[in-house]
């Protein structure tokens, strides 16, 4: 499908000029064609999935990525019930419950998702696991090394546990390219194979990497991608300068950047702190930041603009995967 959608974009480009209108506005053109093209697809053929799909419990459902993944998985075509503490203040509803003990037996479960805040994540998922249940257990924390001990102990007594992370937050459209990291604690093709029925989309893409090896990636790909944008912000509220008249007087680069931080800014404070706090690999990620920055700062005051050059082409090449 992709390498499909990839010829229609270029096509499209190439069409630009004789429309009198950019490649970028065309090609944005073209993009929503193709996903309304694809949503209407999908919506189609919700009442067959339906019959085919599974019964998963969502623990956590209340909250943001467990609303979302209740949602997707609805349209995906499974049944989905939830537990969720929320529920307590809420009138009654079928499938819906504040607490794990409220449910009765987990055996009608193929799928049973754990998504709750990081440091509830370990005892919240001892409490599905010494249930013993048949279905496979998913937890989608998006720092993985403190539930080794929970994982381990699951395993001990049989129980299928796979380790998901979702690439993206609460408000991604299911019509929208939807990455997920499996951290495969055995064969990743088998896991990869077990996960599949869960999430069959046409916009899903799962990749597989070793779950020793996961926390160290989101150190980079998360960690330091908030940092940055936590330290932008806090270096800009210690200036002294007038939010307004930066706005106003703003660059384009200066504009990314604020969009950047503030998406970031605007996150869940508690969550961010976890995925900073609870990763053991923080602080190679924390000595590489002061050291480059000490870096170019040693390049500005010295008046090296060849070596300022060669650090950034060596970033540029990083950062377009090129190294």
């Amino acid at each position: 499908m992709r390498d499909a959608e990839d010829r229609v974009l270029t096509r499209a480009r190439g069409e630009a000029e004789a429309c009198g209108v950019s490649e970028a506005v065309m090609e944005s053109i073209y993009r929503a064609i193709l996903r309304a093209s694809v949503e209407r697809q999908h919506r189609v053929g919700i009442a067959e999935r339906a019959r085919r799909g599974a019964r998963v419990l969502v623990v956590g459902s209340a909250g943001g990525m467990g609303t979302w993944f209740g949602g997707f998985l609805s349209l995906v075509g499974h049944r989905v019930d939830g537990v969720d503490p929320a529920w307590a203040s809420q009138e009654p509803q079928s499938g819906r419950v504040a607490d794990l003990s409220r449910v009765a037996s987990l055996e009608p479960y193929e799928f049973i998702l754990v998504s709750v805040p990081l440091d509830r994540t370990p005892d919240t998922l001892l409490q599905v696991l010494e249930r013993e249940p048949r279905g496979v257990v998913v937890e989608i924390a998006s720092i993985k090394s403190h539930l080794q001990p929970a994982l381990r102990w699951g395993e001990s007594r049989g129980v299928r546990t796979l380790s998901l992370h979702p690439m993206f937050g609460p408000g991604r459209s299911p019509y929208e390219p939807l990455t997920f990291v499996l951290a495969a604690r055995g064969d990743p093709e088998a896991e990869k194979n077990l996960l599949a029925p869960l999430l069959q989309h046409p916009f899903t893409r799962i990749v597989s990497i070793p779950f020793d090896h996961h926390d160290l990636l989101m150190g980079w790909l998360l960690g330091l991608a908030h940092l940055n944008g936590m330290l932008f912000g806090a270096a800009l509220a210690s200036s002294g300068l007038d939010a307004e008249e930066l706005r106003a007087c703003a660059s384009t680069t200066f504009t990314r950047q604020a969009a950047t931080a503030h998406s970031v800014l605007s996150e869940d404070p508690r969550l961010y702190f976890d995925i900073q706090r609870l990763n053991p690999h923080r602080e190679g990620v924390y000595r590489a930041a002061r050291n480059a920055l000490d870096r170019l700062i040693d390049l500005v005051e010295a008046g090296d603009l060849e070596g300022f050059r060669g650090l950034l082409a060596g970033a540029r090449r990083v950062v377009r995967g090129e190294a």
